[in-house]
């Protein structure tokens, strides 16, 4: 059993797999696992408990969850998407504590159409890796995220409980423990721990507590904690010059040749040799698993068979400070004396024409605002909270110090260089609970360039331009735009990078 290392790219918290499994060995980690079955069958060991996963089965294993994964004996092709909790936690402030289950015999299948809808997606845009794919992928996450808190989490009780509102699944109790058996096991296994302490401290009797260990691990408690005390020193090893039998020690060994002895059972090799062929390598070591990769044509068809209507890529970069806006749709509906926030007055100027586009649009919607702040309005035709069929949102990239500015400078010129010099980024994720479905996305966006380039085009109307470079102009200030679909259950989640003075306008419809 090994404590498996995630590394994410720099630009995209999520890992996806999809292979034909032989053989993954038990190991756990601390990220949270969607395992989606695109095909044939696979055995999954989830702590205590075997299950056979068949195709269009998705199951969730929780961060440190001790899971493996064998073959039923027929090729399968299974989905592992892995999330990076300390990203995604800067969103959610209780998904590291929170707990999913989806159980295939009793869940709703439409709660469970829907997440496979949102992998599926995910996994063609990876496999298209279109420009600035990551974003969308990122922006699909958030809806997973969204689906599986509204549908498959279930809260922790101090009893150690496991409850939902509409479910009560007991089985799950025990995973709980073996979680928090494994978390007190790493905090302590630096000084002499025994069955007996973890026993009271579960409220469990030695020999019920050895054998859960033993049936959710393969291992003996002894076992375990050596093995937690032999992969732990790893750190030491490679990060330090420390001598093996300091190393011993401070991992909590009794003595130098027991620390040698655990060390070569798991690693294959003395300590010294381990230290020698793995130290400065980035990655020292990986899960002895056994999976053939699958190719993207095999996915592609996989998923084609299963769910339909799953392309889609935009444009944007990653902001790692975003605003987070929460709206509860049918409060925001029932107060009809909302406050605009958003400062539309900035926008009826002349000389803010050109920027003023997006809004403009919106305006003439003459919508509902459900929502507003100094960058963003959200807006609705619907008067029903009941019959939510359309949305709009509109985003811009100003902050304070740049709206003062603007609203003190006269003159396309003075704008312009003010403009240039905003290279601010921002990222706003819109979460509006109280929708579900399948959705159309139109984004229309202002780019920096576009701005700035329209207020160029309109200083250089008073003098002559050439007819070519009067055509590129025109080019270089029109609007992307672009078409995508999204599937919901209860949240719609909407994420808007911006570089630079830029907007952005989505037109949300049900399909």
């Amino acid at each position: 059993m090994l404590k498996e290392k995630n590394v994410y790219k720099e630009t995209l918290p999520v890992n996806v797999t999809t292979a034909n499994i032989d053989e993954y060995p038990i190991h756990f980690h601390n990220d949270i696992e969607v395992v989606y079955v695109l095909d044939g069958t696979v055995t999954l060991k989830n702590g205590y408990y075997t299950y056979t996963l068949k195709q269009g089965d998705i199951f969730i294993i929780n961060d440190r969850e001790i899971h493996s994964f064998y073959n039923t004996g027929e090729r399968n092709m299974v989905m592992m998407l892995q999330m990076d909790i300390s990203y995604f936690s800067n969103y959610y402030d209780n998904l590291k504590n929170s707990f999913f289950v989806t159980d295939m015999d009793e869940d709703n299948e439409d709660s469970l159409e829907v997440l496979r809808t949102i992998l599926a997606r995910i996994m063609m845009e990876i496999l298209q890796k279109g420009y600035g794919y990551e974003q969308k992928v990122i922006e699909s996450t958030h809806n997973l995220i969204s689906c599986l808190m509204s549908d498959f989490q279930y809260f922790v009780m101090e009893d150690g409980r496991f409850v939902n509102e509409t479910k009560n699944k007991g089985n799950k109790i025990l995973a709980g423990r073996l979680n928090r058996i494994t978390d007190y096991m790493y905090e302590n296994y630096t000084r002499k721990l025994t069955l007996n302490e973890i026993a009271q401290r579960e409220h469990l009797s030695i020999y019920y507590l050895s054998h859960v260990i033993k049936e959710a691990t393969g291992l003996s408690f002894q076992e375990l904690l050596s093995f937690i005390r032999v992969e732990e020193s790893e750190k030491l090893l490679l990060g330090t010059g420390k001598k093996i039998g300091t190393i011993a020690e401070e991992t909590g060994f009794s003595a130098v040749r027991y620390y040698i002895k655990h060390f070569e059972t798991w690693f294959g090799m003395h300590p010294l040799e381990y230290r020698k062929k793995y130290t400065g390598k980035v990655s020292s070591r990986e899960i002895m698993a056994k999976y053939t990769m699958c190719t993207p044509a095999e996915i592609e068809a996989a998923i084609r068979r299963q769910v339909k209507g799953v392309y889609s890529d935009y444009l944007s970069k990653k902001k790692l400070k975003p605003i987070i806006v929460d709206v509860n749709l049918a409060e925001a509906l029932a107060n009809r004396k909302i406050k605009l926030s958003f400062p539309e007055e900035l926008f009826d100027s002349e000389n803010m024409k050109p920027l003023a586009r997006p809004f403009n649009l919106l305006r003439n919607l003459k919508e509902q605002v459900l929502a507003s702040g100094l960058n963003y309005i959200i807006s609705t035709s619907v008067k029903n909270p009941g019959s939510i069929d359309s949305m709009s949102v509109l985003v811009y990239n100003i902050n304070e110090e740049l709206e003062e500015a603007l609203k003190e400078v006269t003159g396309k010129d003075r704008i312009l260089d003010l403009l240039r010099k905003y290279e601010n980024e921002i990222e706003v994720l819109v979460r509006c609970s109280g929708i579900s479905g399948e959705f159309r996305i139109s984004r229309y966006t202002m780019t920096r360039d576009n701005i700035i380039t329209a207020y160029e085009d309109a200083i250089r109307q008073h003098g002559a331009t050439a007819k070519r470079q009067a055509i590129i102009n025109n080019w270089s200030s029109l609007p992307k735009i672009e078409f995508s679909e999204i599937t919901v259950s209860d949240t719609i989640s909407l994420r808007t990078t911006l570089k630079g003075i830029s907007s952005e306008l989505l037109l949300i419809d049900r399909k």
